[in-house]
C-alpha cells in the first residue's frame, strides 16, 4: 500500500479520485489519518449528490461516523490501479520492486521497498512531466 505522503503528492499533482467498491482511503485530517477504510457496499458506500460525493458509513462499525465528504478523504490507490493509471507508459516491474516507465520520452526507473509505492513514484513523475 502506498504511503499517505505519496498519496497526498499524487492528489496535489492532479490525480483525481472517483470512489468505487474496493478503494482504500484515509480521512484527510490530522489525528484520524491512521485508519484505512475500504469502500464497500456493506460498510462504506459511495453516495453521489449534486453537491458532491459523500462516503457513508453504515451501522456502528466505524465509531458512529455517519459520513465524510470524498473531498475530505485521501485515496490510497492499489498497485493494480497505479499500474493502470500509468497506461502505456508502464514498461516493467522487476525484482526489488523497480518500476520502469517512459516519462517524457525516456525510460526511468523507480525503486521502493513496496511495489505499489514504486508504481506511485513512477506515476508522480509521469503526471509532473505531462503537466510541464
Amino acid at each position: 500500500m502506498i504511503s499517505v505522503a505519496l498519496a497526498t503528492a499524487l492528489r496535489d499533482a492532479g490525480l483525481r479520485w472517483h470512489p468505487t467498491t474496493g478503494d482504500r482511503f484515509v480521512i484527510d485530517k490530522p489525528g484520524v489519518d491512521d485508519d484505512v477504510y475500504t469502500v464497500s457496499e456493506m460498510t462504506v458506500e459511495r453516495h453521489d449528490y449534486p453537491s458532491g460525493t459523500v462516503l457513508g458509513f453504515n451501522g456502528t462499525t466505524e465509531w458512529a461516523l455517519d459520513s465524510v465528504d470524498a473531498a475530505e478523504s485521501l485515496w490510497l490507490p492499489r498497485e493494480d490501479q497505479l499500474r493502470g493509471l500509468l497506461g502505456p507508459a508502464f514498461v516493467s516491474l522487476s525484482a526489488g520492486f523497480t518500476v520502469v516507465a517512459t516519462v517524457d520520452g525516456a525510460d526511468r526507473s523507480f525503486t521502493s521497498d513496496d511495489a505499489a509505492e514504486a508504481y506511485g513514484l513512477a506515476l508522480q513523475a509521469y503526471i509532473a512531466a505531462a503537466l510541464a
